[in-house]
């Protein structure tokens, strides 16, 4: 019953043409004007119309037309027209088709044969056929190559057919005579795929004939073998051993096409180390070679599940990838790093690291726009490197210290990340670390990059000549002080938008200076520069210092300042002996505190400085006037152990995520494994021996045994309709990515048959029907199966709706039974997935779309709300656990997931228990698309009021 679709055309039936103008164009002399006609008549037929008036006007005045063009519309109309009754008997209208079409078989122009020849391979009809068959022969002797060709496939078309091995006894007889003389590459390659589909013994036979010249094939013929060797090694996969042999000759096959798809046959038919190794290569040959992204993001993925299934060959081939770097697009370079930092291991770390240091210095260069974002990805990559194996952290930190004052803050934010973890982990780099920091601290230009150098400074300084050094180069970076002169305050209001008269320039120069304990620093000119308050504001943008951008009202990176600067005097006095160096330090940095909070109650600033910020500088005020050694363990020793505590739980949840990763296979106590070592070598290869061992390997663990969750696959079942209905339906409803394949079981519960009976469907939402419904005769009390497929193209929830439409005998009025809807949920769409923390803020930032959804719930418990929504949404908690622990009364936490479009989906909860023992608060969804946080939120609103909804 299944209709092949050849031409598929939009036409918008706004205004359709008349069946009458199209029969008058037809009926005329004006070619151009049958040609508009047959045209008109074609995409009404595709479109759902039957125009039956027309067939006997086109036999009539369009079957004689000479023109090509309406020749091959002809073949068009008539392959699109249904040629059958509603009893499945040919139209007698056909038979009137058979002359014409022998005539244009025995046509002294090739077009003509040609075209004709491919229509007829499109055609199922045996009456129509037959008659046909002689002509159809004597054109596989025609001199042209485009006859021959379109020849052989009607052959096999007419082979196919339920009865054509009755109408053409001979026929792989005679292809395969034809496949011996034959010298077009495009008749060869059709000839040895008839006989591929219609008889596989002969075109095995010459394939093994042939073997040696199987290279010099052409590609087409390549291509049509290598689906020959899948097919066979399927069906017999104990002869695989003699076809892989030709599979990796293959390998080196000029062709791109032949060499890609005889790396997926060899993965495919084989597991032993050669030929994965064999693919591998191939593969990252093909990544070099071509020059299309889209070529190799494809390559990328076999490469990717490659690494999955075969680890260990993968990683001798971790260098070969790494070329692909050479790309200048972002999304080949960001899928490389992917795949290369899960193959990253002690043998091959080294070269990797100099590899990516080597990429980073090009970055420099600045010739290309993205190198910024390039940058990020490379320091983000060593950074990964770096936490597992501390060892090579050693030669990469110090290049990318040189990037903390990378213009692209987003780089440099990655690189003052990747310093703060190392210098804990790799205690032997501390002194040259916070020796280089220091140096390169007056480059640092970015609001967000300042709090974790100073962090750095204020945890790792542990030695006097480094808490001195520490202290100098911050008040060298904040300049003298006051920030502003209070006198001249009431002024700044007029003057702040002139040009400064007595202000000296600001230079981005830096020179050597000898500090008061005799070492060497790097002085920033702009800590010379004297800012009246007509430049606080102006002076500010232009230099980019620590001091500009608290001038600027960032408050809470003084507040930052105010606490390294404590922390570096309650060290200082740990290590300092001289009572003098003590005071005199701590008079200057409380100075520095105070104007910090003039500046902030002064009217120079944008704005006034933040209670937060107001309370925590006040609070280090009052910790260096009143040192106790309580105090001073909690500043000095607790913020640093709990800075490990999350290090260890970091890594604690990666080893987490990759132990979910590993596969987790389980072989059956009875399966059966063959002891190769047991069995008789002889007339096997080493590649055989080797894929012999593997299958045996995979059996033993259990790799091959794939239990489906039955209790899962039953809950996708869904009633359509009642049992007392004369129909019964049920669908099983499967989501693959873009596809939703609908398979439905229709029951005929009656005594009657059911003629015409057609399942009607029709979608809401962002989903699509691909086929038009047929019409099937049902027998009493039988069954049938029916596959409806449906495209998905976002990830909105959606409804099919629809009902079966039928008759019967004895009544002839069509009988309706309505179906039950059925709902696509977002769930099918949507996967857990894992995001930085940076990232996960980035992307809240740059996302539009927000739904605010209010809590409303019978759980009274917050981690257990928590949980609920994460089961019922089917997202991943991106707070760590420890940060969940104990009982304070509010909650939040970020979750994340992924969909199949590629789609992120980023939710926030906060959460509070009230009085009253209840919850209260907000769950924030927000995406980039509209569809996938309304969806989100209707499923949480669904669901959030308990686990009985």
């Amino acid at each position: 019953m299944e209709k092949s679709c050849t031409l598929l055309i939009y036409y918008d039936k706004g205004t359709p043409a008349i069946a009458n103008e199209i029969k008058e164009a037809l009926e005329g002399n004006d070619v151009s004007a049958k040609i508009d006609a047959l045209k008109n008549a074609i995409m009404l037929l595709l479109n759902g119309e039957t125009l039956p008036q027309l067939f006997i006007t086109i036999i009539r005045y369009v079957l004689t037309t000479e023109d090509h063009t309406v020749q091959k519309l002809l073949l068009l109309y008539l392959e699109t027209i249904e040629k059958t009754d509603s009893k499945g008997k040919v139209l007698p209208e056909m038979i009137l088709i058979c002359q014409n079409l022998r005539n244009n078989l025995q046509h002294p122009n090739e077009y003509i044969r040609g075209v004709t020849l491919r229509f007829l391979s499109r055609l199922r009809e045996t009456e129509v056929m037959e008659p046909l068959i002689p002509s159809v022969l004597q054109n596989l002797e025609h001199r042209h190559p485009f006859v021959r060709r379109n020849a052989i496939l009607a052959i096999m078309s007419i082979y196919k057919l339920p009865q054509g091995d009755q109408l053409l006894i001979d026929a792989p007889e005679t292809i395969e005579k034809v496949l011996a003389t034959e010298q077009d590459p495009s008749a060869k390659r059709n000839a040895f795929l008839m006989l591929f589909n219609c008889d596989q013994d002969r075109a095995v036979n010459y394939l093994l004939t042939n073997v040696d010249r199987v290279s010099e094939w052409n590609e087409l013929l390549q291509m049509v073998v290598l689906e020959l060797i899948k097919k066979v090694c399927r069906t017999k996969p104990s002869e695989k051993g003699k076809y892989i042999k030709i599979i990796i000759a293959l390998l080196n096959a000029p062709s791109s096409a032949v060499t890609y798809e005889c790396a997926g046959t060899l993965v495919s038919l084989s597991s032993a180390p050669t030929a994965i190794r064999a693919a591998a290569n191939t593969y990252c040959q093909l990544l070099l070679s071509q020059s299309d992204n889209n070529v190799k993001l494809i390559v990328l993925d076999r490469l990717n599940e490659l690494k999955a299934s075969h680890r260990e060959i993968m990683v001798e081939m971790i260098m070969d990838v790494l070329r692909a770097l050479s790309s200048p697009n972002l999304d080949i370079r960001r899928k490389t790093l992917d795949i290369v930092l899960e193959l990253v291991t002690h043998r091959n770390v080294n070269e990797v690291v100099q590899t990516l240091k080597k990429e980073v210095v090009k970055t420099q260069s600045g010739e290309l726009e993205k190198n910024g974002d390039y940058r990020q990805m490379l320091v983000q990559a060593i950074h990964a490197c770096a936490v597992k194996f501390p060892e090579v952290a050693s030669a990469v930190v110090h290049l990318l210290m040189d990037f903390l004052g990378d213009t692209n803050v987003a780089s440099a934010l990655d690189v003052a990340v990747f310093v703060r973890e190392i210098i804990e982990s790799n205690p032997k780099l501390r002194v040259s670390i916070i020796t280089r920091l220091l140096d390169t601290f007056y480059q640092i230009r970015a609001a967000k990059v300042f709090p974790f150098a100073l962090w750095i400074v204020g945890e790792y300084c542990l030695s006097l000549s480094e808490v001195e050094s520490g202290i100098a180069t911050i008040k060298q970076c904040l300049g003298e002080m006051p920030f502003y002169s209070a006198s001249e305050e009431a002024e700044s209001n007029d003057s702040s938008n002139k040009t400064p008269q007595n202000t000296s320039a600001i230079v981005s120069s830096r020179r050597p200076a000898i500090l008061s304990d005799g070492t060497y620093a790097t002085q920033s000119a702009a800590s010379e520069t004297v800012f009246s308050p007509s430049t606080v504001a102006q002076g500010s943008l232009a230099s980019g210092n620590l001091r500009s951008l608290i001038l600027t009202g960032d408050f809470f990176l003084g507040a930052v300042v105010s606490c390294t600067l404590t922390k570096l005097v309650l060290r200082l006095e740990e290590v300092q002996s001289s009572k003098t160096e003590i005071n005199k330090a701590k008079t200057q940095i409380l100075l520095i505190m105070v104007c910090m909070l003039q500046l902030g109650q002064s009217h120079v600033v944008p704005h006034s400085i933040d209670p937060d910020s107001y309370e925590r500088i006040v609070l280090c005020i009052k910790l260096i006037c009143h040192t106790s050694d309580e105090m001073k363990k909690i500043w000095l020793e607790s913020c640093r152990q709990s800075f490990v505590k999350m290090l260890s739980e970091k890594q604690l949840r990666e080893l987490e995520e990759l132990k979910a990763k590993a596969q987790i296979s389980n072989a059956q106590p009875d399966d059966l494994i063959d002891f190769f070592h047991l069995k008789s070598r002889k007339g096997m290869s080493l590649l055989e021996l080797e894929d012999q061992v593997q299958d045996d390997l995979k059996r033993a663990t259990g790799e091959f045994t794939k239990d489906e969750n039955d209790a899962n696959k039953l809950n996708r079942i869904l009633q359509l309709t009642g049992f007392s209905d004369p129909v019964y339906a049920e669908a099983y409803v499967t989501v693959h990515h873009y596809d939703i394949v609908l398979d439905v079981t229709i029951i005929n519960r009656t005594k009657e048959t059911l003629q015409n009976l057609c399942l009607e469907l029709a979608t809401m939402g962002d989903l699509k029907l691909v086929e038009r419904p047929q019409n099937y005769t049902l027998a009493p009390e039988s069954k049938k199966k029916i596959k409806a497929n449906i495209k998905v193209s976002s990830t909105e929830t959606g409804v099919i709706f629809g009902n079966i439409v039928y008759e019967t005998s004895n009544v002839m009025e069509r009988n309706v039974v309505v179906l039950n809807d059925i709902h696509i949920d977002i769930m099918d769409y949507i996967s857990p997935a894992v995001c930085s923390d940076s990232a996960f803020r980035s992307m809240w930032a740059e996302f539009e779309w927000e739904n605010k959804v209010a809590v409303n719930t019978m759980i009274q418990d917050e981690k257990e709300f928590l949980d609920h929504i994460i089961n019922s949404t089917n997202m991943k908690c991106l707070t760590p656990t420890s940060v969940l622990e104990g009982e304070c009364g509010f909650l939040s936490a970020n979750l994340y997931a992924k969909s199949v479009f590629g789609e992120d989906a980023l939710v926030n909860v906060s959460i509070e228990k009230q009085s009253d023992e209840k919850l209260s608060g907000y769950i924030r969804i927000r995406s980039k698309t509209q569809g996938i946080a309304l969806s989100l939120g209707d499923k949480i609103t669904l669901k959030q009021k308990g686990k009985s909804s």
